[in-house]
């Protein structure tokens, strides 16, 4: 069965490692703040000026000043600090965070994302994603495979606007996890998630793909 959207960000928390500064994009990356490994020292850094971030708050811990770039409730730790946006993007700019979980509408093979907008539709504006993808170090998106009408999301090249282009280091999806090649040639697939079979993955799947030889299966 494909993943859920909470085995998902426990999927991408997989990809964090002790001592990291990393920023979560909107959505499913969200969540993956509930799945840090017990006794893995990560800090959280949103655009909108906070280093520091913990789990989402229960509803007797809300404090509606405390928000994520999302516009979503946060707490705080020990350890959280705040300062201008202008600080945030130059953190962002220049390298200083390890690792960004992306959500994403469409992924291609060579690592081009779009993640910012439809044409024809209302958009507030870019937020940080052309940022980040510019700016961080390693790019994690991680997604449903196909949209809503069954279409693949990951795919030869991009119909959407881009956001960056061969930006995308690996692609995490309810149905698999693929590594963008180096040279921007193409996909290598990695992982099932539990219950998926490489025939379904090949029927969703536009993009050009190899299977790594030590093909695994997880949750």
């Amino acid at each position: 069965m494909p993943r859920t959207r909470d085995q998902l960000a426990a999927r991408a928390a997989q990809e964090l490692q002790d001592g990291f500064y990393v920023n979560l994009g909107i959505g499913i990356p969200t969540l993956v703040a509930n799945h840090i490994p017990a006794g893995m020292e990560v800090t959280l850094q949103s655009e909108n000026g906070m280093l520091g971030m913990g789990p989402f708050p229960y509803d007797d811990e809300v404090d509606p000043d405390l928000i994520n770039a999302g516009k979503q409730t946060i707490t705080e730790i020990p350890e959280s600090s705040y300062f201008s946006s202008a600080d945030s993007f130059a953190m962002i700019r220049g390298g200083h965070i390890n690792l960004s979980i992306l959500g994403a509408m469409e992924v291609a093979q060579n690592g081009d994302i779009a993640n910012w907008m439809i044409p024809g539709k209302l958009v507030k504006g870019m937020g940080g994603a052309m940022d980040l993808v510019a700016g961080v170090k390693r790019v994690v998106v991680v997604m449903e495979h196909a949209n809503k009408h069954g279409q693949s999301k990951v795919l030869k090249s991009c119909t959407l606007p881009l956001t960056g282009t061969g930006v995308v280091s690996r692609v995490i999806t309810d149905l698999a996890t693929f590594d963008v090649k180096p040279d921007g040639s193409g996909l290598v697939l990695i992982e099932l998630a539990d219950g998926v079979t490489l025939d379904e993955v090949a029927q969703k799947t536009e993009a050009a793909y190899e299977i790594a030889p030590q093909l695994k299966t997880v949750a």
